[in-house]
This record gives C-alpha cells, sequence and structure tokens, in this order.
C-alpha cells in the first residue's frame, strides 16, 4: 500500500506522523511512504533522518495581527496556499496514495483538501484538547478526525467522524529501560538526571531562565542536567555560559541544541522540566515520567495550560506559570522534587495512568478501515 503522511512545523506534529508510518511500515512492510511538509521548517531535517522520502511545499502562517505588516504576510499566506494545493494534487496523482494522513501544521490544509477533491481518503489528527485552526478548516472535508482527548469532540460539527484514539509515540520510546539508557549516556544507576526541553524549537523565556540556572551548578547539586535549547536560542546561550559558567562540565551540566536521542533521554531522566505540547505529554505519560510544566503562554486559547493542569489534578506534574518563577526557586523546586522519592514514584505512577500506549494501533487501524 502507499501512503502520504504530512506534518510541519514543530517535533509536536511531525513525531507523531514518524510513529504512524513507523507503526503501518511494521504492519505492512512492503508499504510506500511520503511525506510532504513546509520548505525550510524542520521537518525537512527530522523526516529524511528516519529514513522517509519528503518533498517541500511553500507554506507559510497565518498571523493574527492586524497591521500592515500583518495584512500583507496574510496574502501572501493565501498565494501559498492557493499554489501548494496544486502542486500536492500534482504529487498525490503521481504517486497515487491509499490514503493521506495529516498530523498537525499549516502544511495539512492544502495537501489535505487536495487529496479530499481527488477523493482519496484522508484523515486528520488533532492531539491538543482544543482544535487548532487547521483542523477546524480540514473538519468537514477529511473523512476521519482523530483527537488526542474525549473532551475533544464537543469542537466538532459531527462527532460521528471522529475518533478518540490518543497522540502516538513513536515505537523507539519503548526500546529502552532507564538503567540501559543511562548507561548508553555515561551514568552510573544511581545518578539522577533532569532534563531540560522547551519546545523543538527552543523558548526565550526559558532558555533566559536557563542561563541564570545553569552557573548555579557546582557539581554537588545531586543530579546531571542536560537542557535542550533549540536551534534559535542555542548560540547566544552558549556565548552567555562561557562567560558566566566556563565549568559546566565539571557542574554536570550538558547543554544540546536539539535531542535527537529523545527516546534513550527521556528513559534516563528522573525528572523532566518542559513545555505542555501533547506530542510531549503522550511521550511523558508513556514512560511514566514524573515532570515540571511550564506551558507555553504563546498559544492559542491556553491549550498547553489546560494541558499541563489534566497532569498537575492526576498528581504527575507541578505546573509553573512564566513570571511567577525565577531560576533560583526552579532549582528548588527541582532539588525539593528529586529529595523526595515516594514523590517522584507516585508522581511517576500518576503519569502512567494517563496514558493511552496503543494509540499507534488506533490509528493505523482507522487508516485501514478507511482505506477498505
Amino acid at each position: 500500500m502507499k501512503f502520504i503522511l504530512t506534518c510541519g512545523g514543530t517535533a509536536g506534529h511531525i513525531n507523531p506522523a514518524l510513529a504512524v508510518a513507523g507503526r503501518l511500515k511494521e504492519l505492512m512492510p512492503d508499504s510506500q511512504f511520503l511525506f510532504l511538509g513546509a520548505q525550510g521548517k524542520m521537518e525537512m531535517e527530522l523526516v529524511p533522518r528516519e529514513g522517509y522520502e519528503i518533498k517541500p511545499l511553500r507554506i507559510t502562517n497565518l498571523s493574527r495581527g492586524k497591521s500592515l505588516g500583518a495584512v500583507s504576510h496574510n496574502i501572501k499566506t493565501v498565494k501559498n496556499v492557493i499554489a501548494s494545493y496544486g502542486e500536492a494534487k500534482r504529487i498525490i496523482r503521481d504517486f497515487a496514495p491509499d490514503a493521506v494522513i495529516g498530523t498537525g501544521g499549516y502544511v495539512c490544509f492544502p495537501v489535505l483538501k487536495a487529496a479530499a477533491s481527488l477523493h482519496i481518503p484522508t484523515a486528520v489528527h488533532e492531539s491538543n484538547a482544543v482544535p487548532g485552526l487547521t483542523t477546524k478548516l480540514l473538519a468537514k472535508s477529511v473523512d476521519r478526525i482523530m483527537v488526542g482527548f474525549e473532551e475533544s469532540r464537543q469542537y466538532y460539527p459531527d462527532p460521528e467522524k471522529v475518533a478518540v484514539t490518543g497522540t502516538p509515540v513513536r515505537g523507539e520510546f519503548g526500546l529502552y529501560t532507564k538503567a540501559r539508557a543511562k548507561a548508553e549516556l555515561g551514568m552510573a544507576p544511581e545518578e539522577k538526571l533532569v532534563l531540560s526541553v522547551w519546545g523543538s524549537l527552543g523558548a526565550g523565556h526559558m532558555n533566559g531562565i536557563m542561563s541564570q540556572l545553569i552557573p548555579m551548578l557546582d557539581g554537588s547539586q545531586g543530579f546531571r542536567l542536560l537542557h535542550a535549547a533549540g536551534k534559535m536560542y542555542y548560540g547566544d546561550l552558549m556565548k552567555k555560559l562561557e562567560e558566566n559558567a566556563p565549568n559546566m562540565a565539571q557542574s554536570k551540566a550538558e547543554v544540546r541544541e536539539y535531542i535527537f536521542d529523545m527516546p534513550r533521554v527521556m528513559a534516563a531522566a528522573d525528572l523532566v522540566m518542559c513545555r505542555a505540547g501533547a506530542s510531549t505529554i503522550s511521550e511523558l505519560t508513556y514512560m511514566g515520567k514524573p515532570v515540571i510544566m511550564v506551558p507555553s503562554p504563546n498559544v492559542t486559547n491556553h491549550h498547553q495550560e489546560r494541558n499541563a493542569r489534566v497532569l498537575e489534578k492526576a498528581g504527575g506534574a507541578v505546573v509553573l506559570l512564566e513570571g511567577d518563577f525565577d531560576a533560583e526557586s526552579l532549582l528548588t523546586t527541582v532539588k525539593q522534587l528529586l529529595s523526595q522519592e515516594g514523590r517522584l514514584e507516585s508522581m511517576s505512577q500518576a503519569m502512567k495512568s494517563l496514558a493511552l500506549p496503543d494509540a499507534r494501533d488506533r490509528i493505523c487501524g482507522i487508516i485501514l478501515d478507511m482505506v477498505k
């Protein structure tokens, strides 16, 4: 069988598509896959790393501003959508897929619209509790809508189209025990690891906090810290740390631009500090990781805070809001949690209770039924 998958912009959209493709490939090894993504975005790097072909479409986002610049940008976006729709239609005709699946990002709109116009089975996955603009616009065009949360059904005009699947996690997340992951990272089994990651593109505010927190570490803090800065902020952060934390290795801190081996690193982590994107939450609950969450304030309808509060209510997360803490208080919270083994274990169990570990199979089942 042949499948086209489309996703874009952030790892939160890309990784679910890779998870679905991986499972379909396990089920049907002779299948063919083609990805369509936004030109210049991170999917153009991440998807080929997993061995899949990806073709670019010229697509831009919508600005919610009202300035002349915002209006000009949106006119350009409309032109790009029209051009991408035609290009996607040509690619779909040439590849002749049995189904086309989107997992989020603006690029999904022209691709799934084109596939629907060609009467090819289509499905879109929405990982957040509140649907984004792209999913809303596609709700009447696609054959199936797959969502991560039961409460998401209420936002769609045709509930019969909607299936609750959870958000899929790449199969690699099930390969590692904590002991194996720590050994591969050169750590002793009893050594604590704190993972700090604030979205695949990074976050300016949280990189600012980490630029102050890392110099506070002297190696005696009782844990290792691994921080992912993101491509936009890595250079500036490293310059600050060269001045303020010249002995970073001795302080047991490491900074990376991007964590490509996230399944291994997350498996090794004893505590995670991160945003509250739905894809990240799916990975954390799947692996049962205690978490300090700082929801992004720069998202529509505060959906990240809504996501985070679900984990907090269950007992799996400590939720902090930007502006309510500084580097010193964040470090204090980390140390307090790591010193409470019973608390970490109860948080881990709470996270596992929220997991939908069969999300990949649920989605693949829907896709195959849709094709039949």
